[in-house]
């Protein structure tokens, strides 16, 4: 069984009008995987905290007219203004089958380092995501990559160094383990970057202007003395 539960209802409403399905509080949704396509709806605030938590990486158990499915998230449509949920796609999988899901990789333990507590370099995440391949029960919630070790501003944290779990791979068997999910810069450095930048460039519009200032004077006096 799946850590998260979710009951809806099928729908009969398509179009336009489930625009009175979302005034009434409900959330139109879509299950894919079977025969054909199940059209379905569920309580918006119920609905919205499940999605929350199980993201696109966690098995959630669907029960619709007494019937029960494993799927995971699919997609998720936001409105761009309210950004209030428009429509969700469900994929119907089996417990038994492996399954691709985009799972958070999430950097632990960098306050622990010396790039931390010594020289207060800042940690840039570049990889937020990626995709794993699992059954169902063994999907991870999360990827996390230890920054402890982290000391110079040279630093970075590649895939080779998260530690899947048993049973989980990457969903690309081609993928570069060398690829960068954080790196290190240093803030006061580049405040002392910008700064010098700033100066050069003050400094070389004031010469410019200067400059043009001469250059107009020098104009002025040759015009006066052409005059006599």
């Amino acid at each position: 069984m799946a850590e998260y539960k979710l009951k809806l209802e099928k729908r009969e409403l398509t179009g336009k009008k489930l625009k009175d399905l979302r005034a009434k509080g409900l959330i139109p949704s879509v299950i894919y995987g079977g025969k054909e396509p199940i059209l379905a709806a569920s309580e918006y605030v119920v609905t919205e905290k499940v999605l929350e938590k199980a993201g696109y990486h966690s098995p959630i158990d669907l029960e619709i007219d007494g019937k029960k499915r494993l799927v995971i998230v699919k997609d998720v449509q936001i409105d761009p203004v309210s950004r209030k949920i428009l429509n969700v796609e469900f994929q119907a999988i089996s417990a038994k089958e492996a399954v691709t899901a985009v799972t958070p990789v999430v950097i632990v333990n960098y306050e622990e380092s010396e790039a931390s507590k010594t020289y207060h370099f800042a940690l840039t995440q570049n990889l937020e995501e990626i995709e794993v391949k699992a059954k169902p029960a063994d999907l991870p919630k999360e990827l996390p990559i230890d920054a402890s070790g982290m000391e110079t501003v040279e630093d970075k944290l590649t895939l080779a160094e998260i530690k899947l779990p048993e049973g989980v791979e990457y969903a690309d068997k081609e993928l570069d383990l060398e690829q960068v999910v954080a790196s290190l810069y240093d803030p006061a450095a580049e405040a002392e970057k910008r700064a010098a930048e700033e100066a050069a460039a003050e400094a070389e519009t004031e010469a410019t202007e200067e400059g043009e200032t001469e250059a107009e004077e020098a104009a002025e006096e040759k015009a006066e003395a052409e005059a006599e």
